[in-house]
Parts: structure tokens; C-alpha cells; sequence
């Protein structure tokens, strides 16, 4: 595992923004969260933003008995603790990944993943009430959600009912738990299909029906409506709601198992280009910073800011797309391709400046810095 500066987190001008595509990360916690389910959290070396929308997904991209391997997993953290990421994965008898993850992946491994990415989420469906349903470990995308309007003290009143089969197989239970004790806007509900003899269970007991919806949110008509689990669970709930005369256009569903299979094939496109692109022959330019007193060479089309990290010059920068102008310098010669978003003048332009951060270098450059 390679070395990093933890004040470097703190710091803005080292900071980088996560966007959609494809990226290695370390795997840097892994939780048990049941005696079946296990958070993983990852992050980078470097600091970087995990920004997505709460119910978002990666596609995880493994290599597993010398097969390339893509298995999707909601996000199960919330953007409000932006330097890593989770996923919560539940292990399934005779399920490839999940098995491999639970029994392999540990701290310091490294992984590529693809994303974020995924239409279910509570940014795109503002609402003042929401009802999040959830069963098993389709409770990920709805706690991403519920994480995100606690952590921001939003107004947003919640409503949260999470069935699951036993007790003892309830997720997140005791940080639900504590949820629902700090603030008034989250009422918990927790539903147990079964159990066990002499186990204590002061929750409901069965699976979700109109009668017991009543009860739990009285005024679910007003609210919309968040749902992810089994297919059978969500199911059960569509056809809960519709008998009831719910408007559908405010429900909301994901499923947590197979992953659509354009959702598959775009991060398998991802992958197979990475892996082109890494093993074609790159013809390489150099780049001279001329105060600093170094250089490096670089293959055509990397980003000026990548190659002066590479050289060890260290160009400050913030928003790392081209609309802040922390990170301009002035080019003496060299070819080279800006796509900026305002942070810089057509004055500074005609000057020779560039914002390094949204510049890829096309020929051998020198820079006055």
C-alpha cells in the first residue's frame, strides 16, 4: 500500500472530485454487519470526493479464477462522509462475488470499480415526506438516503419500516436504532418475518400488508415512496399500493439483485478499453517545468496536472474542472488541447495560460512554473 499525508484530506488545492468511469480504489474497512453480511468502505490514497446521488450503484470489476467478473452493488454510505465509499454485501450460497468478497477481500487490497451511476436515487424525486420500504439487504439504496438526510439535518420527514426475515438478521440495527433516537423526522419500524423460540421481539411480526402500512405511515398516500428488495418483496408492495389507490408515479423501486444487463455491458465496455488503451504502445512527449528545475515524459493526451505530479511538482488546484483558475500556468511552447468552464479570460488565454487541471498535453511542452 502505498504512503499518503493525512493532512493532504484537509487540504482543498489536493483535493480531486470522483466523476463517472472507471478507477482503482483500497479497500480500507471491512465491517460485519450480520453473521451473513459484511460492509466493505474504500477510498484513495489520494484525497478525493466521493460524490453520487444516495441509491446510486458501482459495478465492482474483479478477476476471479482468471475470469473477469462485473457484479453491481448499491452505494450503502452517504455523500455526507465524502472521502470513502461502501458497499454492504450479503453472502449468497453459490454466489460467486459475494462469496469471493467475504472470503478474500481485506484492508489494503485494491479493486477497480466503475460508477457512479443509477436512476434510483433521492436527488432526482425531491420530497418533503418520503417512506422508505425495504427487505433483506435491499435496505443499501434506502439507508444511503436515510444517512444523507440525517447527516445534513434535513427537514425531510422519514418514515423507515425494513422487514427481514429474523431478528438476528437486521441491518444496521443498532445505527437505525440510534437514528431514530436523535431526531424527530425518522420514525423506524422493523419487521420480522420470523422468530425464534424465547428470542425477545418487540417489532411487528409477518410480512408488510395494507393494515400494517396504516399503522406505520398513516398518511403514506402523501408521501413518496422509495422500495428495494427481493423481487417477490417488491412485488408484494407494488401490488400493496396500487389495491390501495396510490399514485404509482410517486414510487420508486431498485432491485438488489441481477444487474440490468446494460448496466453490465457499459462497465465491461469501460473495462475492455482500459485494458486496450494500457496495452497499446504510447508515444511519449516531454514536459519541462522550467522554475521548478524538472521534467517528465508522458504519453500524448494526459493531463498537465497529472504530469507535473508525475515530475514531482506540486500545481495547487480546487475544483480540478476548470471553473475556479487555482491551477493556471503559463505554457512557453508546446502544443496542447484546454476544455475549461470559465475559470480562465480570453485575456490570460491569448497570454499563454491554461488551467492544468482541463489540459492534455499534445507534444513536447514547456512551462513556466
Amino acid at each position: 500500500m502505498s504512503e499518503f499525508n493525512t493532512s493532504d484530506f484537509m487540504n482543498p488545492m489536493m483535493t480531486q472530485t470522483w466523476s463517472n468511469g472507471r478507477h482503482l480504489v483500497r479497500c480500507v474497512k471491512v465491517i460485519a454487519e450480520t453473521h451473513d453480511v459484511t460492509t466493505f468502505t474504500f477510498g484513495m490514497n489520494q484525497p478525493v470526493l466521493f460524490f453520487f446521488k444516495p441509491g446510486q450503484f458501482v459495478t465492482l470489476e474483479l478477476e476471479i479464477d482468471g475470469e473477469r467478473l462485473m457484479r453491481s452493488y448499491t452505494i450503502s454510505s452517504s455523500p455526507s462522509i465524502p472521502y470513502s465509499f461502501s458497499i454492504t454485501v450479503k453472502k449468497v450460497p453459490g454466489g460467486t462475488v459475494s462469496n469471493w468478497l467475504h472470503e478474500n477481500m481485506k484492508s489494503g487490497d485494491q479493486v477497480a470499480i466503475h460508477g457512479p451511476v443509477g436512476q434510483f436515487n433521492s436527488m432526482d424525486f425531491p420530497a418533503d415526506k418520503v417512506l422508505l420500504l425495504s427487505g433483506g439487504v435491499g435496505i443499501t439504496p434506502v439507508m444511503s438516503m436515510a444517512r444523507w438526510w440525517f447527516d445534513t439535518d434535513s427537514e425531510v420527514d422519514m418514515v423507515f419500516a425494513h422487514s427481514a426475515r429474523t431478528p438476528k438478521d437486521i441491518i444496521y440495527a443498532r445505527e437505525l436504532e440510534y437514528m431514530s433516537t436523535r431526531v424527530e423526522n425518522f420514525r423506524l419500524h422493523l419487521i420480522s418475518a420470523h422468530t425464534e423460540i424465547g428470542q425477545a421481539w418487540g417489532g411487528y411480526r409477518g410480512h408488510l400488508n395494507l393494515p400494517m402500512l396504516n399503522l406505520i405511515a398513516p398518511d403514506f398516500q402523501q408521501r413518496e415512496v422509495f422500495c428495494c428488495g427481493p423481487e417477490a418483496y417488491m412485488a408484494a408492495v407494488k401490488a400493496m399500493l396500487q389495491e390501495a389507490g396510490f399514485d404509482m408515479d410517486h414510487y420508486h423501486e431498485e432491485s438488489f439483485g441481477a444487474t440490468p444487463v446494460k448496466d453490465v455491458k457499459r462497465a465491461e465496455k469501460h473495462a475492455d478499453e482500459a485494458e486496450v488503451e494500457a496495452l497499446e504502445p504510447k508515444d511519449l512527449v516531454e514536459v519541462c517545468f522550467t522554475d521548478a528545475g524538472k521534467s517528465t515524459s508522458v504519453a500524448i493526451g494526459v493531463n498537465l496536472n497529472e504530469a507535473a505530479a508525475e515530475a514531482g511538482v506540486n500545481i495547487a488546484k480546487a475544483c480540478g474542472v476548470g471553473i475556479c483558475g487555482a491551477c493556471r500556468v503559463r505554457v512557453i511552447s508546446g502544443e496542447y488541447d484546454m476544455q475549461q468552464n470559465g475559470g480562465i479570460t480570453d485575456e490570460e488565454i491569448a497570454q499563454g495560460y491554461v488551467l492544468s487541471c482541463c489540459t492534455q498535453v499534445q507534444s513536447n511542452m514547456e512551462i513556466d512554473y
